[in-house]
C-alpha cells in the first residue's frame, strides 16, 4: 500500500523529495523516557491558551491507559528538553502524577523548531486564528522570512499567510473577539475592509445582531460605498429612547445599517442600506410572508 504523505507543511520542513517514512524517523535520534523535570515548554509556542478542563480529561485518560503519543522534545544548553509537540500531553502528565514522559528527541535548528510547533499546532486545527497569525509574525522576525518563504515552510498558500498577517493589524477589540470566538476568521476579514473608523462599529453590529459573514461583508461595502451617508444619526446625536427602540426593531427585520437623521425642525429620515438589487428581493420576501 503507498504511504501517505505528511501533509504540504510537513513536507516543507523535512524535503519533498524524500520518502515519507524516513522523512518522519530520519529526524528523530531516538526515544527515550525523560523525566518531566527536565523539559520545558517552547517559548515560541503558537497555542498562548489551553483548555482547564480537556486538560483534566486527558490527566484521567492518562492515569487510567498511560501516555499512548509520545511527545517530541529538542536537546537543548543545561540538559533541558524543549517541547516541539505535545505541550497538552506534557501538562496533563504531571497533573496525572507522572514522573517521566516517552518522548522523541530530534536534533533541530531553531528556524525550524519554531515552525515545526507552529505548523504541528495549525494542522491540529484548534488554535484561534489570531494565535496562527501570531505565530507566523513571530516566525517571520525571528527567522527572517519573507511571506513568500513563510507560505512554503507552513504549507499555506501565500494569500492565507497574508489574510492572517493582517489580523494583526485590527484594532485590539475585534483581535480579542476573535480569540473569544465571537466572530469568525471571515468576520475579521470582512471587519479589515472597512474603513479604519468603522471597524469597531461592524464589529459590534457583527456581535450584537449574531450577522453572518456574507452579511457583514454587505455592511462594509455599503459603509465602504456610502460613509457619509451610514454616519449621521446612529452614535453621536442624542436621540429619545422610542428611536433606539425603533432602530432596534428595524434592524431585527433588516440585517443592513438603519441610521436616523433628524430634522431641525423636528422631523427627519430613517435611511435603510442595502448591498444590491437581491436585498431588494429578500425586503420584499419578507414583507410578503407577514402580510
Amino acid at each position: 500500500m503507498k504511504q501517505k504523505g505528511l501533509g504540504r507543511g510537513l513536507d516543507a520542513i523535512f524535503g519533498s523529495d524524500a520518502n515519507p517514512i524516513d522523512a518522519k524517523l530520519k529526524p528523530m535520534s531516538h526515544m527515550a523516557e525523560i523525566a518531566i523535570a527536565d523539559i520545558v515548554p517552547n517559548p515560541t509556542q503558537p497555542r498562548t491558551r489551553f483548555d482547564e478542563e480537556a486538560l483534566d480529561e486527558l490527566a484521567d485518560s492518562i492515569r487510567q491507559l498511560g501516555v499512548i503519543q509520545p511527545v517530541t522534545v529538542r536537546k537543548s544548553a543545561g540538559g533541558k528538553y524543549v517541547i516541539i509537540s505535545g505541550e497538552r500531553r506534557w501538562r496533563a502528565a504531571q497533573r496525572a502524577d507522572l514522573t517521566t514522559l516517552p518522548a522523541y528527541i530530534r536534533e533541530v535548528d531553531d528556524e525550524n523548531l519554531h515552525a515545526m510547533a507552529l505548523v504541528e499546532n495549525i494542522q491540529r486545527q484548534d488554535l484561534n486564528a489570531i494565535e496562527i497569525a501570531l505565530g507566523m509574525q513571530r516566525l517571520i522576525d525571528e527567522c527572517h522570512l519573507t511571506q513568500d518563504a513563510l507560505s512554503e515552510k507552513v504549507g499555506k498558500k501565500r494569500s492565507s499567510v497574508s489574510n492572517y498577517l493582517r489580523l494583526l493589524k485590527l484594532p485590539n477589540e475585534v483581535q480579542l473577539a476573535l480569540k473569544e470566538g465571537l466572530i469568525s476568521m471571515g468576520h475579521a476579514k470582512a471587519i479589515a475592509g472597512a474603513p479604519t473608523e468603522e471597524q469597531l462599529r461592524v464589529l459590534k453590529r457583527c456581535v450584537k445582531k449574531s450577522l453572518s459573514v456574507r452579511q457583514a461583508e454587505e455592511l462594509v461595502r455599503t459603509l465602504s460605498e456610502q460613509p457619509a451617508q451610514a454616519a449621521p444619526g446612529t452614535e453621536d446625536e442624542e436621540y429619545p429612547e422610542s428611536y433606539s427602540r425603533l432602530v432596534e426593531q428595524l434592524e431585527k427585520f433588516f440585517s443592513q445599517e438603519i441610521a436616523i437623521k433628524r430634522s431641525k425642525n423636528g422631523g427627519g429620515k430613517i435611511t435603510i442600506g442595502f448591498a444590491d438589487d437581491k436585498d431588494i428581493e429578500r425586503f420584499i420576501e419578507r414583507f410578503a410572508s407577514r402580510s
